[in-house]
């Protein structure tokens, strides 16, 4: 089963979008104050949230300015771009595009949630591991080493944004915060790499796993050793 969805939905941190484009957060912060082509959502608390769509569009810019082309001169062929509506706003995902497949650790108070994303997971070869509570949570995480860890903030009366910060602190995963309330401030601010409200759409959830992983053909385009010429 191919996977596409969440293109337009403003889920990822901007620490998220500089690890997977491979470049720092100061210059995303320059080419938006200077060039204002790609705009991310800000939360309440002014913390940039960018959707899929937008860190390819990003990815395009960053691939023509490796190729010579000038930051100005980059923006300016997006600008082109878009208006002919020639570039994908997200770039669809398959299973071709992936090689690793990491643990997933889904820390979720809904047993029904859980099991739901757990089933599209493993359908796309994910190997998955369930935690439906705090406590269980820490001792699968400490036990099995997730690479990619989906944490309910509402877990356990609210634990989830305890355990964002504490795993955040390992630096050993990345972290999806999920929540039914607007939490993205809070989420960013405790360490996680991307945000998404519930109810969750299941493709969106495997194409934003895959990108966090760094395995999907968005992240993978710019992790690939580049052939002197």
């Amino acid at each position: 089963m191919s996977v596409s969805g969440g293109g337009d939905q403003p889920i990822y941190s901007i620490g998220a979008v500089a690890r997977m484009l491979d470049m720092p957060t100061s210059t995303l912060r320059a080419w938006e104050e200077r060039y204002a082509l790609v705009r991310p959502n800000r939360s309440v608390g002014s913390q940039r949230l960018y959707s899929r769509a937008e860190v390819e569009r990003l990815r395009f810019i960053k691939t023509q300015i490796d190729s010579g082309v000038s930051a100005a001169d980059a923006h300016r062929l997006l600008s082109q771009e878009l208006g002919t509506g020639q570039l994908p706003a997200a770039r669809a995902t398959t299973e071709a595009a992936v090689e690793r497949r990491p643990l997933v650790l889904i820390a979720e108070r809904d047993g029904y949630a859980a099991e739901l994303a757990e089933y599209f997971l493993r359908t796309e070869g994910w190997e998955v591991a369930v935690a439906l509570d705090a406590t269980q949570a820490q001792l699968k995480f400490e036990e099995q080493s997730p690479e990619i860890v989906i944490i309910d903030l509402l877990l356990s009366g609210g634990a989830g944004f305890r355990l964002v910060s504490e795993f955040a602190a390992r630096k050993s995963a990345q972290i999806l915060a999920v929540s039914a309330i607007d939490s993205a401030e809070e989420a960013m601010r405790s360490g996680a790499a991307a945000f998404m409200r519930k109810p969750l759409e299941p493709l969106a959830l495997v194409s934003t796993v895959r990108d966090l992983a760094g395995t999907s053909a968005l992240v993978r385009s710019e992790n690939q050793p580049r052939v002197e010429r």
